[in-house]
């Protein structure tokens, strides 16, 4: 049965969340909805797991705000989450709480954190790894590429995306009815998230060259002018690599339980 006391404090902390401008109005909306899921399936232990990931995330993404600015030239969204970015991050947390309710398979559990996990690990490295002194380089090419390119990897961002799966895995051992070597897996998975997302990132993602100034960016338009797409495989946007490196990790977890 829904509480109505959740459902208030659900409503309470979208608002909050459009308020404060972590999310945007249809980000708020989506997150009102998928918190309800996640309800659903793990009650208020679920809803404090999703909100160490949205917390922390937040904090991280509006941390040094300042030394990011130049991060807007190449990114193709603000760190206001919108209807997309809140499906991409948590669609699979929610979808395996219906899955848990479904069924009380506890492998379901298992999935929920991975899933979370993995979305943390994405976000710690990305907003943390930009303040690393230096530039970042490309997983499968070992070239020096400009802070916020897709695919690009530094020491302190990949520390921190160990960081953020470990946190969430942490949290999931003391909410959830989990062994401490199930943490241990949720802690890997969530960290293969987040590989994946950079290998996709690298191999996948559009990226465009700017036809006036030459900047690799995400944006299709820079300078005012249309910019050229710099591979024929790439074919996903930031949205849809962040979805598909959860699923695959939550998959992965999936098929060793």
């Amino acid at each position: 049965m829904f509480d109505i006391l959740a459902l208030l404090l659900l409503f309470l902390a979208s608002l909050l969340g459009w308020r404060w401008r972590t999310l945007s109005l249809s980000g708020a909306v989506a997150a009102f909805i998928v918190g309800s899921i996640i309800y659903i399936g793990f009650s208020v232990k679920g809803l404090i797991l999703l909100a160490v990931f949205f917390v922390s995330s937040s904090f991280f993404s509006k941390y040094k705000k300042e030394e990011k600015v130049s991060l807007n030239e190449i990114v193709a969204k603000g760190d206001r989450r919108d209807w997309l970015q809140v499906l991409a991050n948590a669609g699979v947390p929610s979808l395996t709480s219906l899955l848990f309710v479904l069924t009380k398979d506890p492998v379901y559990i298992l999935a929920f954190g991975t899933s979370i996990a993995a979305a943390n690990s994405d976000t710690w490295a990305s907003e943390i790894g930009v303040l690393s002194k230096s530039k970042p380089f490309m997983l499968l090419t070992l070239r020096r590429v400009e802070k916020g390119t897709s695919g690009a990897v530094s020491l302190l961002g990949t520390f921190a995306a160990l960081g953020g799966s470990a946190i969430i895995a942490v949290s999931a051992w003391l909410l959830l009815p989990i062994s401490f070597y199930e943490m241990i897996f949720i802690l890997l998975f969530g960290f293969l998230g987040n590989i994946i997302d950079t290998i996709l990132g690298n191999s996948f993602q559009n990226k465009y060259e700017c036809t006036s100034c030459s900047k690799i960016t995400e944006r299709k338009v820079h300078c005012g002018n249309r910019g050229k797409k710099i591979s024929r495989y790439s074919f996903l946007n930031n949205d849809f690599v962040n979805l598909l490196s959860i699923i695959l990790a939550t998959l992965g977890i999936l098929a060793i339980s």
